[in-house]
């Protein structure tokens, strides 16, 4: 065995108890620490896949950004979890029924997964080869110039959902008070403020 082989077994087995200790872990905390421990050994093994850029990526957005912002809400948000955990326990033969459903579902696709003929070589068609360009190049020509408009209607389809969740979420309702922030700067400050003259021994 070489030395890449043992670090794919350590990253693997690293991976899969981070990921397992994210379910079991008591505290929340620990377990946005275990899913970054979890991202982080996903990155060693697209690294040692050549995708480099795929892991950089996972760092930068899962890492940096997904997980740190769990990571501020669980510690800032006052949670009762005890009674979280009573919910929870409440609903855990449905939820393991429906985990049996999900893993029979999976052993019948495993198992009736057959490699279609020629199949390798389409796949290899899609990108040029490893050894002619590296992936953050063909990474690159594959998104901006191959499927350069179905990478535009993704990312139009991803704003058009995110301005129709903006739309359905933002409700005026009356009984809730706004800041209205064009009324504080345009206020008159002879009309916000009055002068009382309180003499001794008298209230307002």
């Amino acid at each position: 065995m070489t030395v890449a082989d043992y670090a794919f077994y350590a990253f693997a087995i690293v991976t899969v108890a981070s990921g397992l200790l994210v379910t079991l872990a008591r505290n929340p905390v620990h377990s946005v620490l275990w899913l970054i421990l979890a991202f982080l050994s996903s990155a060693g093994l697209f690294v040692l896949l050549g995708a480099e850029f795929v892991a950089m990526l996972l760092i930068i957005v899962y890492v940096g950004a997904v997980a740190v912002l769990f990571l501020f809400v669980v510690m800032m948000l006052d949670i009762d979890f005890a009674e979280l955990k009573g919910e929870m326990a409440r609903y855990l033969p449905l939820a393991l029924l429906v985990g049996v459903v999900i893993l029979m579902e999976l052993a019948l696709g495993v198992g009736a997964w057959v490699q279609a003929d020629g199949a390798g070589g389409l796949r290899q068609a899609v990108a040029p080869a490893a050894a002619q360009v590296e992936n953050t190049k063909a990474l690159g020509l594959l998104i901006y110039d191959k499927y350069l408009y179905l990478f535009q209607t993704a990312g139009l389809i991803l704003l058009v959902a995110m301005i129709g969740a903006i739309v359905l979420t933002l409700r005026h309702r009356k009984d809730v008070k706004r800041q209205n922030v064009l009324a504080q700067m345009w206020r008159d400050p002879a009309k916000a403020m009055e002068l009382k003259d309180v003499k001794p021994g008298q209230g307002l």
